[in-house]
């Protein structure tokens, strides 16, 4: 087991170099509001957070990353342009896999503001990648905000697009909701009944045959999600070339120029996602101007789908390919919506990223064998 002081210390040496790259060191409480938790992630979290309970302060949470406390914190500031970098520990719930440490230490590097967002996800990146250079990780990359482009471009209602955006991050759930939607998946029995009766009797017919009221409900509530069902069941399915666009996106993993070449074919047919496609050229060049080898780069469209559900544009993470039982050793990405959420409606562009060091200290330790 990695001694804890000999991770403080290269926990210490990560830190100050993102100290000398121009970010202001800042701090968090360990314990955080439970409430702004739950109303960014729903109760999900409750799966990978300890949450406890204070008798003044509510719900409490043990910071389970560093991300939300410090986006709250600029945001209450004034949300200027800044560069931070903090240090400290976070605590994730392990259900499935108890060698996966449920206490660790973050080094994180975030950026606010500034006019270039291409060139701020560059220089992110690239802070990660030149700190990471002696160990010869596999970067992969994806863009979020591509896949909630191609969303928006379905020719469906504004509610079936809601629905698939609120599960991007859940690839089971979004998969089952596009087959659905795309009429390929039947409707269970029990729903196709209901939705019969709805359409020859109507919703309050459907009330007034219920049973006794149960559960924490009411009656209006009930009512209303009726109705949502009805109106949802009376739309024609999405169509199939759509669904077949939105699968060839999720399953593109290429070199970063090649997949954008392929990007740019589909968007001859979805022409939401060209926006996102230029944001995308204009990161590579400014990745390109910072030296990273984009033509080598890996592109994933997929990837961040199973992370923290505060990315919508670039995500990047950093993989030892020779340990793949490792988690990855740095990862980021931009969270402009989120700053928006946390602003209470003033947003301002943000991304940024974070290194573990116990796992930067187990492949310096491997190397030096």
């Amino acid at each position: 087991m990695t001694d804890k002081a000999d991770v403080l210390a290269q926990a210490e040496r990560l830190h100050a170099f993102c100290r000398n790259a121009g970010a202001q060191p800042v701090q968090t409480s360990i314990l955080q509001p439970a409430e702004t938790l739950l109303d960014l992630y729903g109760e999900d979290i409750r799966a990978r957070a300890y949450v406890t309970s204070d008798p003044l302060r509510g719900e409490q949470m043990l910071r389970p990353d560093f991300t939300v406390p410090v986006v709250q914190m600029h945001m209450d500031k004034g949300g200027d342009p800044a560069r931070y970098t903090y240090m400290g520990e976070v605590f994730r719930r392990q259900e499935r896999d108890p060698n996966r440490a449920n206490e660790y230490i973050q080094v994180g590097y975030e950026l606010f503001g500034g006019d270039d967002p291409a060139a701020a996800d560059a220089e992110v990146f690239a802070l990660f990648a030149e700190m990471l250079s002696p160990f010869g990780l596999r970067a992969a990359t994806g863009d979020i905000g591509v896949l909630l482009a191609a969303v928006e471009g379905l020719s469906t209602t504004d509610k079936r697009k809601s629905a698939l955006k609120r599960h991007i991050w859940r690839p089971r759930r979004f998969r089952a909701l596009l087959e659905r939607f795309g009429g390929r998946m039947p409707l269970p029995e029990p729903r196709k009944r209901l939705l019969a009766k709805l359409e020859k009797h109507g919703v309050q017919a459907v009330l007034d045959d219920a049973g006794p009221e149960i559960g924490l409900r009411s009656r209006e509530d009930v009512a209303a999600r009726l109705a949502v069902l009805a109106a949802d069941s009376a739309q024609p399915p999405i169509a199939e070339a759509e669904v077949e666009l939105l699968e060839d996106i999720l399953s593109l993993r290429e070199t970063s120029p090649h997949a954008l070449a392929h990007l740019r074919d589909i968007a001859v047919d979805l022409v939401t996602i060209t926006p996102a496609l230029d944001r995308m050229q204009a990161r590579l060049d400014a990745l390109a101007g910072l030296g990273v080898d984009v033509d080598l780069l890996d592109f994933e469209a997929s990837y961040g789908r199973t992370t923290m559900e505060y990315y919508d544009g670039f995500v990047f993470g950093f993989y030892a390919e020779g340990r793949p039982d490792l988690p990855p050793v740095a990862s980021g990405g931009r969270y402009d919506a989120l700053t928006r959420i946390l602003g209470r409606g003033r947003a301002v562009p943000a991304v940024g990223g974070v290194v573990r060091p116990e796992l930067v200290l187990t492949l310096t330790e491997e190397a030096a064998r």
